[in-house]
Order: C-alpha cells, then sequence, then structure tokens
C-alpha cells in the first residue's frame, strides 16, 4: 500500500491541517488502528475523502498519525501536514 505518513500532537482545540494538491483520503489514527492500517485490516479513523484542500480534522487531544492515500488508484500526492 502506499501513503503519505505523518505522526503529529495535538493539544486541546487544535487541529490537524493537511493541505493537498488534489483529492485523496486522509485518515488520523492511534497506534492501534495504524497498525491496522498497515496490515490492510479493518481500522476505525477521522476524516476520509478530501475532495478539497486544505482537509481539517479536529480529533481529540493526543498522539495521531495522519496518513494520505489514493485509496488503491496510480497516481502520486503531494501534501504537508500541520497543527493549528
Amino acid at each position: 500500500m502506499n501513503y503519505l505518513h505523518s505522526e503529529v500532537q495535538v493539544g486541546q482545540g487544535q487541529a490537524i491541517v493537511v493541505q493537498l494538491d488534489h483529492a485523496a483520503n486522509v485518515r488520523v489514527m492511534d497506534d492501534a488502528n495504524f497498525h491496522r492500517y498497515q496490515q490492510g485490516q479493518e481500522h476505525r479513523f477521522f476524516g476520509g475523502l478530501a475532495q478539497r484542500s486544505p482537509a481539517v480534522i479536529r480529533p481529540p487531544s493526543g498522539r495521531w498519525h495522519v496518513a494520505i492515500d489514493l485509496g488503491g488508484y496510480t497516481g502520486s500526492v503531494r501534501a504537508s501536514v500541520a497543527v493549528h
């Protein structure tokens, strides 16, 4: 599976802001769900298909994995991840 990955620390009231050059799946997951994602197993996440940029996701406070992929389609995506 091809994906971009970042780890971020989110504080109370903060959001994860993902800038994309075109539509892509943006998934924000904890450690356990990120491991399931890597294994191709069922997993839970915040986010989903982002058709516009920036994608803004507001998970609870904590450490999160941000995975950006094209859902199995060919191509590439450029992205940047920040916490605001």
